[in-house]
């Protein structure tokens, strides 16, 4: 099994850098186009930094080799060429229907183009697709270079065989496919979500400190990292628009507590802001 030779990343924040890294270690040659050139510029450090931390980890890697498969730009037209493309702007229909639009415009009719949408409907999102059945949700995990899973997610007209590719995609990365069926929240985020909105309001109802609701998931159910913690690192605000979206779609028991909705007004969305549940402000700096 092998990635795509050739991959295309809509956006290089932190989730896109992520992904990007991915594929290179995988082989592929990686284009990520970013907003303006500022946006670009930043992508490639994010990605860069990510070569130098696998280096370090394996100094077998060319790092090298690695770098000269990557390029930034701000044209979705350099994804001409990509036999797969992933968008991973952030959680917003209005601002992904637009993103995969543009995408769509460019690439080829034999391309598979996909969304890293977290909670966001597939059918929703294909319903303006010129080939839906070219069209799946690839939800990877933060921090993507650590994670070992990738969610795959199908609308009611992907094409069968796209999600068998996907899987050997998946695979090939050194991480662990999942198939579900589009829903609201698909598997991971709708049970996720459920227990960070739980811990949350324990937490605002004085049940025990962050740290002691943490402990009882790591230590007596295992979890590698806490509800709250895993919260900082995903993102408060991004957490309250999954969390506002699950509401809608399944009722109120995924209706977000008072107090994430005042830590998001607050401006404190963990790890990426410097503080959230736990204080970030050494990695901020």
């Amino acid at each position: 099994m092998s990635a795509p030779e050739r991959v295309g990343v809509l956006g290089g924040g932190r989730m896109g850098a992520g992904i990007a890294h991915a594929f290179l270690l995988a082989g592929s040659h990686v284009t990520v186009v970013e907003r303006d050139a500022v946006s670009a510029d930043a992508a490639a450090q994010r990605v860069g930094e990510s070569i130098r931390r696998s280096v370090d980890r394996d100094p077998a890697l060319d790092a090298g080799g690695l770098a000269a498969r990557l390029r930034t730009g701000v044209d979705v037209a350099l994804f001409a060429d990509d036999g797969l493309v992933i968008e991973a702007v952030p959680e917003d229909p209005e601002l992904k229907q637009d993103a995969l639009s543009r995408v769509e415009a460019v690439i080829a009719e034999t391309a598979v183009l996909a969304t890293n949408t977290s909670s966001l409907s597939i059918d929703g999102l294909a319903a303006g697709r010129r080939r839906p059945e070219r069209f799946l949700g690839l939800h990877f995990f933060n921090p993507v270079p650590a994670s070992a899973l990738v969610e795959i997610v199908h609308g009611t007209a992907t094409d069968a065989a796209v999600i068998d590719a996907a899987r050997s995609w998946v695979t090939a990365l050194g991480k662990t496919p999942v198939v579900v069926a589009d829903s609201p929240g698909f598997a991971s985020s709708r049970l996720g979500v459920m227990l960070g909105l739980e811990a949350i309001r324990m937490l605002e109802e004085g049940v025990a400190s962050a740290a002691d609701i943490d402990a009882a998931m790591t230590l007596g159910y295992r979890h590698p990292v806490g509800p709250l913690r895993t919260t900082d690192l995903v993102g408060l605000d991004v957490r309250l628009s999954i969390a506002e979206e699950l509401a809608r779609e399944l009722g109120d028991r995924f209706a977000p507590p008072a107090l994430l909705r005042t830590m998001v007004a607050e401006g404190r969305l963990g790890r990426k802001s410097g503080a959230g549940f736990y204080d970030w402000t050494e990695e901020t700096r």
